[in-house]
């Protein structure tokens, strides 16, 4: 009698851990399906380094060529690394964000 009692207790306590847990799965599910518009978002508004080094370039009305000659390399490098073939080094990165006037953690933080 005992043991019967203590099976049927331990099989509600099971029973109601197996809900809470399904319970919380189920609201996790929801609020990500209901996030996707926010992701979707969020993965737009992401660019790449070379969107964003173009993106500062053309707002300080700079041409490749200016801005190659201004840090010291050739117009074809500045291209590259717009284009994402290449990306510049840390002392090139540094020359940018100060020839743009900004930080280059400015620059870095508009990418993914």
């Amino acid at each position: 009698m005992k043991v019967t009692v203590l099976m049927i207790v331990i099989g509600i306590i099971f029973l109601c851990a197996f809900a809470g847990l399904f319970i919380l799965v189920v609201c996790a599910l929801l609020r990500y399906i209901r996030s996707k518009e926010v992701r979707q978002e969020k993965t737009a508004v992401q660019k790449s380094l070379g969107e964003t080094l173009k993106a500062h370039r053309a707002k300080c009305k700079m041409t490749q060529e200016f801005v190659a000659e201004s840090i010291g390399v050739s117009r074809q490098a500045v291209s590259k690394w717009e284009n994402g073939t290449s990306d510049s080094s840390t002392s090139n990165l540094f020359a940018l964000a100060k020839l743009y006037g900004v930080s280059a953690e400015e620059l870095l933080k508009e990418v993914e």
